[in-house]
């Protein structure tokens, strides 16, 4: 057979391999993270914990000051989590059909999980002390959107653990905060950045690490001071702080100066996060 009979049957087949290369090239195109969308918490000053009232680790109230930065508007929804996954950057989570839909928050994500996000969407895991400025703001109040008790109208709390469920992110407008940071209390407790160490306030001036906390749980278990660190009890490892409250917590538990803690790997239905991200910082004189 010649030549000549051959090459229209190979211009043929890729011509019939055209869609099926597209498609490949398709699957194969990067997955981009989605466009932030983070709200201004300014430069400045801050009143954080509170002497009197809640958990012992939320005491002595102290001040903080904070540079600029940006946090995400609302937790993360699944939606966005699922680009991180498809990009293979992130590992999948199931969860149960009432908390799949798009843009619930994501759950069941661990403290390295969250970390791994949000690197990958240009930005970081919030601080501790972060969350609680963008949460509360410079006047002290109790909850994100003032000093008035949770109403549902502002947050997602109290819900029954074996049927309740989180809603889709941003829907409750009502529980802001100062900066137009939504979901700051209630829905799901977020990870930050920061070393659980229950002694943190009383020294206020020194950075929480794995070493502090450690020492500060076992003085806590010298003292038999079980319910020092909450409801949780007294850590064996170290462990990161969670904020916010989630949908199934009591009202109470929702004011902006509450911690929890788990262990980084811990995964929950109640636990999800948001990003946050420097604010590069201009020079003195610069145009």
């Amino acid at each position: 057979m010649s030549c000549r009979f051959l090459l229209p049957a190979a211009a043929v087949a890729l011509i019939a391999l055209g869609p099926w290369i597209a498609f490949a090239q398709r699957v194969r195109a990067p997955v981009a993270p989605p466009p932030a969308d983070r709200v201004l918490v300014p430069a400045g000053a801050f009143t954080m914990g509170a002497d009197t009232g809640g958990e012992p680790d939320e005491r002595p109230a102290h001040r903080v000051e904070l540079r600029a930065f940006r946090i995400d508007r609302t937790e993360l929804p699944r939606e966005h989590y699922v680009r991180c996954v498809r990009a293979g950057v992130c590992s999948d989570i199931p969860a149960p059909a009432r908390f799949s839909s798009a843009r619930q928050p994501v759950i069941v994500v661990s403290w390295p999980m969250a970390r791994r996000y949000c690197r990958w969407a240009g930005g970081r895991l919030p601080t501790e002390e972060e969350f609680e400025k963008a949460a509360g703001g410079t006047d002290r109040r109790v909850y994100p959107w003032g000093n008035e008790p949770p109403t549902l109208e502002r947050a997602v709390y109290a819900q029954p653990m074996g049927t309740g469920a989180t809603a889709p992110v941003g829907t409750h407008p009502a529980g802001a905060s100062p900066y137009g940071a939504l979901d700051m209390a209630g829905n799901v407790w977020e990870w930050t950045e920061t070393t659980y160490d229950p002694y943190a306030y009383q020294r206020p001036t020194q950075t929480a690490t794995c070493e502090s906390a450690l020492a500060a749980y076992a003085d806590l278990r010298r003292r038999g001071l079980w319910a020092f660190t909450g409801a949780y009890g007294i850590p064996e490892a170290c462990h990161r702080v969670l904020r916010g409250g989630a949908w199934n917590y009591r009202p109470q538990g929702l004011r902006v100066t509450n911690r929890v803690h788990h262990a980084p790997d811990f995964r929950g239905l109640v636990a999800g996060f948001r990003c946050a991200a420097d604010v590069p910082e201009v020079p003195a004189g610069a145009p």
